[in-house]
């Protein structure tokens, strides 16, 4: 008789590769074994096994980890939870060069650690419980040194790389598909209240240090450049770079933020 856990296994690919990857872990490094075996392979399911890891990091004295653990596992249950968990740890692993597996990112990545405590925070303040949600906030934010307010939303396959210095704002939107390097902000202008902050649309990659100000657009498959500080709608497809940003070009690739090319060529001097 197959074991039930097998047979979770069996349909969940990436659970089924993040435990073997767990199992070659333990065996590599026996004194890390305790810790794999309590936060991944005493697990039956991805979900679980993310909200025991998060829960004991964002845990403390004023909440404990079983509270939260709570809360966690409330919100994987919602539709769409899983499948956005599993696409943003694929982001990971298939985008960042120095990501050698799942577990790698699953462990160790704080990246992936706020975004899917982001995930619990957004699900909090869509319940109406907006203290909890700013709590969380709040505890991420120490934690992982990223702010990103719980009404924010934010589609699935994202990566944080890096991911110290992001700021993300109470009325941005991040479509699905997009890479977000450290230090990138998207905010607003000023004091105005609504709707202020950036839209950022499917597939767009957005360099380190990057400021996308105001209630603007970021066209799909778009790409700004590292330290670039965008106060424009920035079209499908094109490249952004400067201060204050500048397009430069409007072919940028397929797929920027899966390619994840950083580098800008210099625009030829036409002054002569």
């Amino acid at each position: 008789m197959q074991n039930p856990r097998e047979k979770v296994s069996s349909v969940d690919p990436i659970w089924t590769a993040l435990r073997q990857q767990a199992e070659a872990m333990a065996g590599r490094e026996p004194t890390l074994a305790g810790f794999v075996h309590a936060t991944i392979l005493q697990h039956d399911r991805l979900e679980p096994a993310l909200s025991y890891h998060l829960a004991r990091k964002l845990g403390g004295e004023d909440l404990s980890p079983l509270a939260i653990r709570e809360m966690f596992d409330h919100a994987a249950s919602e539709d769409g939870f899983g499948q956005a968990l599993r696409a943003d740890l694929s982001a990971v692993f298939e985008r960042d060069p120095a990501c050698h597996s799942y577990v790698d990112a699953f462990l160790f990545y704080k990246g992936f650690h706020a975004l899917e405590s982001y995930r619990v925070a957004h699900w909090l303040w869509g319940q109406g419980r907006k203290a909890m949600a700013l709590f969380l906030q709040s505890r991420i934010s120490q934690l992982f040194a990223v702010d990103v307010h719980p009404a924010a939303r934010i589609g699935r396959g994202i990566m944080f790389d890096h991911a110290t210095g992001i700021v993300i704002g109470e009325t941005a939107v991040v479509e699905d598909d997009v890479s977000i390097m450290q230090d990138v902000t998207l905010g607003g202008t000023g004091k105005e209240s609504g709707d202020r902050h950036p839209k950022i649309r499917r597939g767009v990659l957005l360099s380190l240090g990057a400021k996308i100000l105001g209630n603007i657009e970021v066209g799909e498959y778009s790409r700004i450049g590292a330290g670039s500080v965008v106060l424009k709608a920035v079209p499908a497809h094109c490249t952004a770079v400067g201060v204050p940003a500048k397009l430069i070009n409007c072919d940028c690739g397929e797929n920027p933020s899966q390619q994840m090319n950083h580098f800008i060529e210099e625009l030829p001097d036409n002054t002569g």
